[in-house]
């Protein structure tokens, strides 16, 4: 179920919101794993434009189990943060996805993840060494949306009034 945003005037538009998927570069990922115990790890994505975010993993490890216990998760991408010292607060930008988290194993979504992660983080390179090279010994994650929210201080909703509300 989705909540109501207490602050509906910093919510941001959908447009907003995939501008900042597509342009951030990390983000946290939370999940739970079979304890209940809550884990939230920095991780690199990429944003398929529409309705999925994938991530690149290890095999094994923390997260795989998390996501083999529990596949709800939640990802969020701070956009901008500007400190601002003599206001006490910062001018933020920020998106929250949840959603579902799933290792895929088709072999020709793994190979459209990696080079959607290439094409995002390693522009112009060609991708088909790398990929090689660690084709064997890696994970694509497939985050499928279900909801998504962003949110903007305040301070900057009031400098820009008539747009993103």
């Amino acid at each position: 179920m989705r909540r109501k945003m207490r602050r509906f005037k910093q919510l941001l538009s959908e447009q907003s919101v995939r501008e900042i998927l597509c342009k951030a570069t990390n983000g946290t990922l939370s999940l739970v794993n079979s304890d209940m115990e809550p884990y939230g790890v920095p991780i690199s994505y990429v944003y398929d434009g529409d309705k999925c975010i994938y991530f690149h993993s290890a095999v094994n490890g923390h997260k795989m189990e998390c996501i083999a216990a529990n596949s709800r998760c939640s990802f969020c991408v701070v956009g901008q943060d500007l400190i601002i010292p003599d206001e006490f607060t910062s001018y933020f930008r920020s998106v929250i996805v949840k959603g579902k988290i799933h290792v895929v194993t088709a072999h020709d979504e793994i190979m459209k993840g990696l080079l959607l992660l290439c094409e995002k983080y390693s522009p112009g390179v060609a991708p088909d060494a790398e990929i090689s090279k660690c084709i064997g010994h890696v994970s694509v994650l497939r985050l499928d949306i279900e909801d998504m929210t962003g949110k903007e201080a305040i301070e900057l909703v009031k400098k820009h009034p008539t747009t993103d509300q």
